[in-house]
């Protein structure tokens, strides 16, 4: 009597392991096996890390295993179980894995494909292709479209991250370490005694030295000392977490009238300002995108201000980027003058603040939020929904958009909704400005297909618009 072993490895996380009743049937191309209980006597199956091997008996050779199927049924309550893969040897000695990585929550069956990547055209059965169809029909019945708030790309539909899919959920541990990471990142920043200490006003520059009150080392000592300086402005523009804002410039927008005389004592290659736009020394940061947005209020009694400003950079003889102009808003006049490093100090020094705090805010709401969180979330909704797990496209994504998923809904749930931390804490409101940079940019620098054109009108198609 044929035997084929089943070896079945359980998760390592928190509460991966179950008491249910865990059975599997063995689908070949000749026949199917009966559905097997897994149980050894006196043994304690499927706990957390466990790899445990199973032997299932059948009358006939099955021939090519090609599907595995798990059942869990309740024991006395139900307890989900988390199962990483599922390997089977046959009676040649063959070895086929089943890669699972997915919780089975209350009575679940679930059918597992070879893990082997393949495309469509790859599935010469029937049995697969019924499969792969299967698949993702029950995916887009999961994953389904939402509108989280007027111009925002799509989303997941749900409101909270409990109602999230089992499978791209934090699970206990994930959960745990991003809390307490938070906690000891405010605990070294001590952010509560500073975010008091600003909340109206703060009086001298010497109060940002209470910033960095908890953390002392080098750098923070060194950019303490230097900050003011404008080759710190320049290596912090740089090297910041912003840098893809700087771009080349080859000639000055109308809205930047900045000429030759203005920074002639600033060049150090004895060459006029056009000479150097065209020699590829001048570079440039524009935050248009936050031109024409009320800035919040996180306090009623304090007026709070945002610009829009403009600022032409210099790489100079030693390779430092420095700042060479600076306009705060966009439209030039009296009342919006260009600021030079030949203006008093503290001019030229509130200039670079206001074009930092600029900085910071397209970094939180645009290039961090927008194109990084929920821009990735409208792939990896269109992913689940047009890829199925074999396909060789979503193995190469899913380890990098595995939580996407679940930290934009708990920001959606906790930090951008309506009088979140982020209304609290920054100078624009969120909705305003990514719907802003939605229409300045969305339509341009992303390429979406079927699925991802609900998001905005766009000019080329991915296929992951298509199933595949």
């Amino acid at each position: 009597m044929p035997s084929y072993t089943v070896t079945v490895a359980t998760g390592s996380q928190w509460f991966a392991g179950t008491d249910d009743y865990i059975y599997v049937t063995l689908v070949g191309t000749e026949q199917c096996s009966e559905k097997t209980l897994l149980d050894k006597p006196l043994y304690n199956d499927f706990e957390r890390g466990a790899v445990d091997s199973y032997e299932v008996n059948v009358g006939e050779h099955l021939g090519e295993i090609v599907l595995v199927k798990i059942e869990k049924k309740k024991y006395w309550m139900q307890d989900d179980w988390y199962c990483r893969y599922i390997t089977v040897k046959t009676p040649t000695g063959d070895y086929v894995e089943f890669p699972c990585f997915r919780w089975l929550v209350d009575d679940k069956e679930v059918v597992l494909r070879e893990g082997r990547a393949r495309l469509p055209q790859d599935d010469k059965r029937s049995l697969v292709k019924q499969h792969r169809q299967k698949e993702l029909e029950m995916r887009r019945k999961t994953y389904r479209w939402k509108e989280w708030q007027p111009g925002f790309p799509m989303s997941i539909d749900a409101n909270r991250h409990r109602d999230l899919p089992r499978d791209i959920q934090f699970d206990s541990e994930k959960g745990v370490d991003f809390i307490l990471n938070y906690s000891k990142a405010i605990e070294n920043l001590f952010v509560n005694q500073f975010m008091h200490m600003f909340q109206s006003s703060w009086n001298d520059f010497t109060d940002f030295e209470k910033i960095f009150v908890r953390i002392k080392n080098t750098i923070s000592e060194y950019v303490m000392q230097h900050w003011k300086e404008d080759f710190m402005f320049g290596y912090q523009l740089l090297n910041g977490c912003n840098p893809v804002m700087i771009q080349k410039c080859s000639k000055l927008p109308d809205n930047f009238p900045v000429t030759h005389e203005m920074v002639s004592v600033s060049l150090e290659r004895k060459l006029t300002l056009e000479q150097e736009m065209q020699a590829g020394n001048i570079y440039m940061v524009d935050f248009e995108a936050l031109d024409g947005i009320s800035p919040n209020r996180t306090d009623p009694c304090t007026l709070q201000y945002l610009a829009a400003p403009m600022c032409l950079l210099y790489k100079n003889t030693q390779n430092k980027v420095l700042p060479l102009a600076i306009q705060l808003g966009q439209t030039p006049g009296e009342d919006n003058p260009i600021f030079l490093p030949t203006d008093g100090e503290y001019d030229w020094l509130l200039a670079k603040i206001w074009v930092r705090s600029a900085d910071f805010q397209y970094h939180q709401n645009i290039t961090h939020l927008l194109r990084t969180h929920l821009m990735t979330e409208v792939f990896a909704v269109a992913m689940y929904r047009q890829l199925p797990a074999v396909h060789p496209v979503f193995k190469l994504l899913i380890p990098h958009i595995r939580f996407t998923i679940a930290i934009n809904t708990k920001a959606r749930e906790q930090l951008i909704c309506e009088c979140g931390i982020f209304d609290k804490s920054m100078l624009c409101a969120v909705w305003l400005c990514v719907c802003a940079c939605v229409r300045v940019s969305v339509r341009e620098a992303c390429a979406c297909g079927c699925e991802c054109a609900r998001v905005r009108p766009c000019r080329c198609r991915l296929l992951i618009g298509h199933p595949r």
